[in-house]
């Protein structure tokens, strides 16, 4: 059991740096340098994390039938929350909407890394053998590299902002 905490140690360890920007970022205020900076750190970081976490944990808990729905759900927050990223990314910075919106991206956050914590990641352990940890140390840690690099702050324009 102890093999199959590591990968969810290591989820874990990402979510807390997470928190962390989060935090960072609702202590800004206006369109400040600090403020871009890092929300662009945290969108580099919630898009490779995520895209490594679907491509590690994610496609490996879709072949466990017991864990298709969790996994279904998680996969789906995943792209919601790539979607408020950018529309992050597309609102001005220096307006009361963005925090605004910030506070809401903020909250849905929390609460999908907190489930994915509490509820999804105990019950994934439980269908987990060596092979699947062996692919998952494999996978994560290469994909997320390429996948932070790879990670656009915004396809969007500011024009396509939600109001």
């Amino acid at each position: 059991m102890a093999e199959t905490q590591e990968i969810f140690a290591r989820l874990k360890k990402d979510h807390d740096r997470h928190r962390e920007l989060l935090d960072q970022i609702l202590a800004t205020s206006g369109e400040s340098d600090e403020r871009e900076k890092l929300f662009v750190q945290l969108t580099k970081e919630l898009k490779g994390h995520a895209s490594a976490e679907e491509q590690a944990l994610y496609s490996t808990m879709l072949r466990k039938p017991p864990t298709t729905d969790d996994t279904r759900h998680s996969v789906a927050e995943h792209h919601e929350i790539e979607e408020a990223l950018n529309d992050l990314a597309a609102t001005d910075m220096a307006t009361g909407g963005w925090l605004t919106k910030f506070k809401t991206f903020d909250h849905d956050y929390r609460h999908h890394i907190d489930e994915e914590e509490q509820d999804h990641f105990p019950e994934f352990a439980k269908h987990l053998d060596e092979a699947d940890m062996e692919h998952m140390r494999s996978v994560f840690e290469k994909r997320k590299k390429a996948e932070k690099a790879a990670a656009e702050v915004t396809p969007e324009k500011k024009e396509a902002a939600k109001e």
